[in-house]
């Protein structure tokens, strides 16, 4: 398995932030996310706890979960299937409050179930996931600053 943890400050506040980041429908701002949507609304809110999101992505198709959901902390999920195929154990997005803005940091902690899943995740999936994770939080301070 293999952790992997991006980290940006977003100029925006938190609350802000945190909202962006939990309705992932605005993740396609990013040209590297095809599409997103909302399958289950959460219990809370409609991206809390129990929600279902689908996503595309220029490198694979996920079905994630939220497990645990503290405005405007962080969130948990879990990916429950994808393709390519993969083992998840941990998806975790924390906010703090920092001079300048908000600083975001997204954990996931996967491994690729191909031959030699442990080497592809290492030496390809996890470079690709941390750019893309990147991207995602650029079109957030992007969107949050009101920049086009």
């Amino acid at each position: 398995m293999e952790t992997l943890t991006v980290r940006r400050v977003v100029a925006a506040p938190i609350a802000d932030v945190f909202d962006w980041c939990a309705t992932t429908t605005n993740y396609t701002r990013s040209a590297l996310i095809l599409r997103a949507r909302l399958a289950r609304p959460g219990a809370q809110a409609p991206y809390g706890v129990g929600a279902v999101r689908l996503h595309t992505w220029a490198i694979g198709w996920f079905r994630e979960r939220v497990t645990a959901y503290c405005p405007p902390y962080g969130f948990d999920y879990t990916v429950e299937r994808s393709f390519p195929p993969a083992r998840h154990e941990l998806g975790r997005m924390t906010f703090t409050e920092v001079p300048g803005g908000t600083e975001v940091c997204w954990t996931t902690t996967f491994q690729v179930r191909l031959p030699f899943g442990a080497a592809v995740t290492r030496r390809i999936a996890a470079p690709v996931i941390a750019h893309t994770f990147g991207r995602i939080l650029d079109a957030a301070d992007d969107a949050l600053a009101g920049r086009p």
